[in-house]
């Protein structure tokens, strides 16, 4: 398993981020803000959509992003760089069912059909969905969608896992689900950074969980801080 490693600087006229963070394999490290803190041109930069202006992203042994000064010395592109990003909207191919959704990952990297099916179950039991491998996103829940979702991308076999806000629109009980899928991917060993907006069920759930404002890290929690988390960001950022 492989860690994420950032330190990174981005200029958009009168917004500035400027954020080193890393997430160890087995770690869910969440970030957590208000709107126009930063927190998708983080997650951006890390994926390989937007060049920083300075500052280096490694995944283990391998550069990602290298600007200095200005000067760009590496900048692979997303395909190449083997972090997962889900977003918020879960984009399932509708005429394919589950396990044709999660197996459309390994497929594309050239795993034969029936290996590729086999490993998409095994993902679609990861993530508490093992009995609707056959249904159509039609068929299933906004929760069990995002879920089909994430079990594809962890079926691309990724480094680093990004996810931007999974839960978005979801009930609390779907969330639930969804933040139960993400406890059994940790305990398998991904490095995992999770933006997320419901901040108590998310440091719950996280190893850390950084408070990001102003488009700089304000806040670091525990899990231990939960029960007092939207208390001590209000204090804080106030």
């Amino acid at each position: 398993m492989t860690s994420l490693h950032a330190e990174v600087a981005v200029r958009r006229g009168a917004f500035a981020l400027d954020v080193a963070l890393a997430a160890h394999p087995g770690e869910v490290v969440a970030v957590l803000g208000p709107n126009g803190a930063g927190k998708s041109t983080l997650l951006a930069v890390l994926a390989g959509h937007l060049v920083p202006a300075d500052g280096v992203v490694r995944v283990g042994e391998r550069t990602l992003t290298a600007v200095w000064q200005g000067r760009v010395e590496t900048d692979l592109r997303p395909e190449r760089r083997s972090v997962g990003l889900l977003g918020q909207d879960p984009l399932v191919f509708p005429h394919l069912s589950a396990r044709e959704n999660v197996a459309f990952a390994p497929r594309a990297a050239g795993v034969p059909a029936r290996d590729a099916r086999r490993s998409a179950d095994g993902w679609l039991a990861a993530v508490g969905l093992g009995g609707l491998a056959d249904r159509r996103p039609g068929e299933l829940s906004g929760g069990q969608r995002q879920r089909v979702a994430l079990a594809r991308a962890l079926a691309a076999e990724p480094d680093v896992l990004l996810l931007d806000e999974p839960s978005l629109g979801l009930s609390p009980t779907v969330t639930d689900a969804v933040f139960d899928a993400l406890a059994a991917i940790r305990d398998q060993g991904l490095a995992v950074l999770l933006v997320e907006q419901r901040a108590q069920r998310t440091v719950a759930l996280a190893n850390r969980s950084l408070v990001l404002a102003n488009g700089q890290i304000r806040l670091t929690l525990t899990p231990e801080d939960a029960a007092d988390t939207e208390r001590m960001i209000h204090a804080y950022l106030s």
